[in-house]
């Protein structure tokens, strides 16, 4: 008599997916952009690569994915997210503000939740001038469920008409100069990107001719960098920054071709698994996002102490490039390098994971 045969069947939890090489390389070349711009102040530096543009096409597209879930259940994951290290890094440019004779009224709840741009003094403004990348991205993150809704009733036309807002805005209406009116402008300028982050995920960009992606993208490029170049004289410069309508449509034409080479060629970037060096950095860009972009600029204004006190050496003083700009981002990196080892924890926190010095 022969026993019975027993099964033992092995439940395994399914891995993730692979991450997007590709996007997390795009990703962190925009970091190191935005750390370049606020180092050097180059007005080409938005031409040659329009960060901002991109990192709102990457989160659109992730926001999409995540949208597969119930909606307030991904909202108040992405709000977890971004503000426990939003908070810990508000904690001490509040504090120092205050130190320097700053007092704030009820706007103080800003520093809580960004939705519109947090008050200080000009003490610490190098330092919170960065947030309207915050308040934009968790606007968008709240209205994603019905923009959403809305581009996939008729995703071309839904894509092509989220560039009228900036137009409008520009030609027929101009919003006012404060909290309100700063924030409209910014969605309006980077509506384009979001919606282009539905049409990558939903497949939508993938489906179009390449004739008329490439013929818009030429067109939008070309009519951003033109309007720039031919309207200096009401920002005293052709950067793009100073420029929504300029910005709008350049980044919508940069930011098309990167999206749809991503399907047309099918560029993976798999070969970064083979190296092993570049592979770790940008996981660790794209890991500590939030905290290279919150606390780069601090990085930044303790440089310039920091070198000062290298003029006391001799030795540093006759053979170290002290007067250099490049010297300066060189050691702005060195301390981004240390905030990141030092707080971006907190974004592990915030995710619910367990805590690392690295990723």
């Amino acid at each position: 008599m022969t026993e019975p045969e027993i099964r033992v069947q092995v439940q395994r939890t399914p891995s993730p997916p692979p991450r997007d090489r590709y996007f997390d390389t795009l990703r962190a070349v925009a970091l190191v952009r935005v750390v370049t711009y606020h180092t050097f102040g180059w007005a080409w530096a938005g031409m040659a690569f329009p960060s901002m543009g991109v990192m709102f096409a990457l989160a659109g597209t992730l926001m999409a994915k995540s949208l597969e879930r119930p909606p307030l259940k991904v909202i108040r994951s992405r709000v977890r997210r971004l503000l426990p290290p939003f908070w810990f890094w508000g904690f001490f440019v509040v504090v120092a503000m205050l130190i320097h004779d700053w007092m704030p009224g009820w706007q103080i709840v800003f520093w809580v939740v960004p939705l519109g741009d947090p008050p200080g003094n000009a003490w610490g403004e190098q330092a919170w001038e960065i947030l309207w990348y915050l308040r934009t991205y968790l606007w968008f993150v709240l209205l994603s469920p019905l923009l959403l809704r809305a581009f996939r009733l008729a995703p071309v036309p839904v894509l092509l008409a989220s560039l009228t807002p900036v137009l409008a805005f520009h030609f027929l209406w101009e919003p006012p100069d404060n909290r309100l009116g700063n924030a409209l402008t910014d969605l309006a300028t980077f509506l384009f990107c979001w919606m282009l982050g539905f049409a990558h995920r939903d497949g939508v960009l993938a489906r179009l001719k390449p004739f008329a992606v490439t013929a818009f993208s030429l067109a939008a490029l070309g009519f951003g960098a033109w309007y720039a170049f031919t309207h200096q004289e009401e920002t005293g410069s052709y950067d793009l920054d100073d420029i929504p309508l300029a910005q709008a449509f350049f980044s919508a034409g940069f930011v098309t071709l990167l999206m749809y080479a991503k399907g047309y060629f099918e560029v993976d970037f798999a070969w970064l698994a083979r190296r092993k060096r570049l592979d770790r950095v940008v996981t660790i860009f794209n890991s500590r996002a939030v905290t290279i972009y919150l606390w780069h600029e601090i990085a930044l204004i303790l440089a310039v102490p920091l070198i000062d006190q290298f003029w006391n050496v001799p030795a540093f003083e006759k053979w170290l490039p002290l007067e250099s700009q490049w010297f300066m981002f060189g050691i702005g990196w060195v301390l981004i390098a240390v905030f990141v080892l030092v707080c971006g924890w907190v974004e592990d926190v915030a995710a619910k994971k367990e805590p690392k010095l690295l990723p």
